[in-house]
């Protein structure tokens, strides 16, 4: 039996997706071995590898979630280097798309891999019978396709196809592996012509080109319509286009033309169109080009242009006039119902894209969740085209589809009139192509809040927030508010929590599904106390922030955070009160109370001092965990991973990062059990400030950014209130030992002063209004 740990990985192929898929191989700690072509007179045989990382270090958004991951990345080539396989338990080729190219390098590695070392291509075109023909048994049990979604670090997707003769074993490896430490959620796919994700999304891209050239819809109107209202990201299907690159259509339609049987529907919607490969030709390939169907007239002011379909001339871009009401909010059947050409569209568009996904299974895919799941992790829609009928209606669907003449997919019969979806005791279940309906089974260790609350109700809930029994003695604290935002009733709830989780339970995990943990402090309902002056309101918010969050540091059970996404001000504060983090890698914490001409008001200055004066190597005395955290909070700095969020010591060495978002919530609830034996509440600490000194030393660092124009003159009023904090300003000095309350008043009293000024008020304002920081 082949080994079922994978210790090495080796990529082949130091293309985008090749080295994007290095960089998540490093990103998960795991060392990966490079390998690309010698170029013709090269002088370093590895430049090609070794460039690609390069490249990647100086890439944004960074394939890299820490620049020390690229020091895992061993760089060669596969002239010289290709003996170096024999190292390593999975060989992932992502090479040319051509068939020949392919098996030579299939057969160059069957001479130096071990038995039982998987390999895998990255194709999305060649059928795995193909890729294998020629080969010995030994090597077709060691080989399937794992077909990765650019950029491999963002997009969670991993489609995995097996053959007849694959070894379940190695497979059962690669898919533990790319699941756990690579983050991704695996999608079985039938060895079908661009798989699941790919064939869909292609179809829909076609039908949505197609129909706006056919009945004059503008490129405004069409990503107006087939976007959000949709549950498709905002770009639409012309603006996805131009983000993937105009050129790629027409090599994706010659592949599915070539290998998808003479039966398939995209025959019938595959087409040339005249004005794409004249942009093409001229180098309009989309944002990667000149421009595409939008463009930035450099020569107008960098004004934003759109293509004229009907024309082929670019013209200043216009705003659609999209669906309204419910059309425009996520209701599909009043979307295909309105009248005129949103109507028209939508129905062209959408109608045909569910009816072929619903003809993909079971050929494409086992069952109606394959399919959902590619299409929402693989093109990012909020509802796979399966949850999109449920919402439409399988049977008016059907009824609609037969009414115009066009074919019904057989799982539309068996559905009737029923959902593909519905809840039956507390678990949510799926409707196969027999007819009967079968529960969703989570992967060990896969956990979501979403189910826990299928078969439970709130311990305690607000507007705001709630508490939930996650099982084994765990609570889970969950926010609720828009963008789950925290306000006097999270702090009010938290206040309820502790005594009942005390007397109860065992231990509480802070969490919540959503992609945002949490966007820090409400400023909206800030920013109204403060137009009424209501300022006795909002230091009783403040107040009662440090009190929660300082209740929940000291409470007699384990409090573990595990933040997903942006965790930011507040939302960051309340992480580092916790007894330990368990994050999703894809964390972007930070406090950047600063941005918006305030400070950290809920403790978060003291913690992170607390976090720096400790960590290793820091020099002695009270100055250096004093500049370091001056330097993150005054520039309101973000983590852009859960490993740079280590590195600036919001995560400390023994926080742990979970790489797959559907792991968090049960590593988390693991970590929670794991410190409840013999567990007892931290010490409060106790500080030595630089004082008045301290100060000055601060602000004339600021003062040499403002006369370089990096920061504004209300920045350098904002930071030296920051500065008086962290330093004790007049208040304190080297020789006093400054309590953790006496500085939570320090925070209290200058985020009340900013609060104040109308400086700050206007950041608020322009923040609330923009989603952008004023630069006043």
């Amino acid at each position: 039996m082949s080994d079922t740990i994978i210790k090495k990985v080796c990529v082949i192929g130091a293309g985008t997706m090749g080295a994007g898929i290095a960089a998540q191989v490093a990103n998960a700690g795991v060392p990966v071995l490079l390998l690309d072509i010698v170029p013709k007179d090269a002088t370093n045989r590895n430049v090609v590898a070794e460039g690609a990382v390069a490249k990647m270090l100086k890439t944004e958004p960074a394939p890299f979630m820490s620049k020390s991951a690229a020091k895992l990345v061993e760089t060669g080539n596969i002239e010289d280097h290709l003996d170096k396989v024999a190292e390593c338990d999975w060989v992932i080729e992502a090479v040319i798309e051509r068939l020949d190219i392919k098996q030579g390098l299939y057969a160059k590695l069957e001479a130096v891999k071990r038995d039982g070392t998987a390999v895998s291509s990255n194709t999305s075109t060649i059928p795995l019978a193909n890729l294998v023909e020629g080969r010995s048994d030994a090597f077709k049990r060691d080989f399937l396709i794992t077909h990765f979604f650019n950029p491999p670090r963002y997009m969670r997707l991993l489609e995995i196809v097996t053959g007849p003769a694959t070894d379940a074993v190695v497979a059962a490896k690669v898919e533990r592996f790319a699941d756990i430490s690579l983050g991704k959620t695996v999608v079985t796919a039938k060895d079908t012509p661009g798989f699941i994700a790919n064939r869909i999304g292609t179809y829909w891209i076609q039908l949505g080109l197609n129909a706006a050239f056919d009945m004059g819809i503008t490129v405004e109107l069409a990503d107006a319509i087939a976007g959000k209202p949709m549950g498709v990201p905002k770009t639409g299907i012309f603006g996805l286009v131009d983000l993937v690159g105009i050129d790629l259509m027409p090599h994706l339609q010659a592949s599915l033309t070539s290998t998808l049987p003479a039966g398939d529907l995209y025959h019938g919607i595959a087409r040339d169109i005249p004005l794409i490969n004249k942009m093409i030709g001229e180098g309009y390939t989309g944002r990667k080009g000149k421009g595409g169907f939008y463009r930035l007239n450099k020569e107008a002011g960098r004004r934003k242009e759109t293509i004229d379909l009907q024309t082929g001339e670019y013209r200043p871009t216009i705003t659609a006039q999209g669906p309204r009401g419910a059309a425009s909010r996520g209701d599909l059947k009043a979307l295909v119902e309105s009248k005129g050409e949103i109507g028209a569209y939508a129905w062209a568009v959408l109608g045909a894209t569910l009816a072929y996904a619903a003809s993909l299974v079971p050929s494409a895919a086992d069952d109606v969740v394959a399919v959902d799941d590619a299409m929402k992790l693989g093109y990012n829609w909020k509802a796979g085209p399966f949850e999109m009928i449920d919402k439409l209606g399988a049977k008016y669907l059907a009824e609609r589809l037969a009414a115009e003449g066009k074919a019904v997919p057989e799982i539309l019969t068996v559905a009737g009139d029923r959902t593909f979806y519905r809840i039956e005791n507390g678990k949510r279940q799926f409707l196969g192509l027999d007819g009967e309906y079968r529960d969703i089974v989570r992967p060990e260790g896969v956990m979501r809040l979403a189910d826990v609350k299928l078969s439970s109700k709130p311990i305690l809930k607000n507007a705001s927030a709630a508490l939930w029994d996650i099982g084994d003695g765990v609570v889970c604290l969950e926010f609720t508010g828009k963008m789950n935002a925290l306000d006097g009733e999270v702090m009010k709830l938290i206040g309820q929590a502790i005594p009942l989780v005390a007397a109860q339970y065992k231990a509480l995990v802070v969490y919540n599904d959503a992609d945002t943990f949490s966007a820090g402090a409400n400023l909206g309902l800030a920013l109204f106390a403060v137009n009424i002056a209501a300022w006795g309101e909002i230091e009783k918010l403040v107040a009662g922030g440090q009190l929660a969050y300082k209740g929940l540091k000291y409470a007699p059970f384990p409090v573990v955070g595990a933040p997903a996404g942006m965790a930011l001000g507040g939302g960051c504060e309340i992480l580092l009160h916790c007894d330990a983090i368990q994050a999703y890698a894809e964390l972007y914490c930070g406090l950047v109370e600063c941005g918006v001409g305030l400070v950290p008001g809920w403790g978060g200055n003291g913690e992170m001092l607390d976090r720096w004066r400790k960590a290793p190597g820091m020099p002695k005395g009270p100055m250096p965990a004093v500049a370091k955290v001056f330097e993150m909070v005054s520039t309101a700095q973000v983590s852009k991973s859960a490993q740079q969020a280590r590195e600036m010591m919001i995560l400390r060495k023994d926080d742990g990062i979970s790489m797959n978002r559907d792991r968090l919530l049960y590593d988390a609830k693991q970590k929670a059990l794991s410190l409840v034996e013999g567990y007892t509440p931290p010490e409060a600490p106790e500080f030595k400030l630089p004082g008045a000194g301290g100060r000055t030393a601060l602000g004339l660092a600021v003062e040499g950014f403002h006369k370089r124009g990096m920061a504004t003159d209300y920045d350098v009023v904002v930071s030296g209130v920051l500065a008086d904090v962290l330093t004790g300003g007049d208040e304190f000095d080297l020789v006093d030992t400054v309590s953790e309350g006496e500085l939570l008043k320090l925070e209290r009293d200058a985020f009340m002063g900013r609060l104040r000024d109308g400086r700050s008020v206007a950041r608020v304002e322009h923040m609330l209004e923009t989603g952008k920081p004023l630069r006043n």
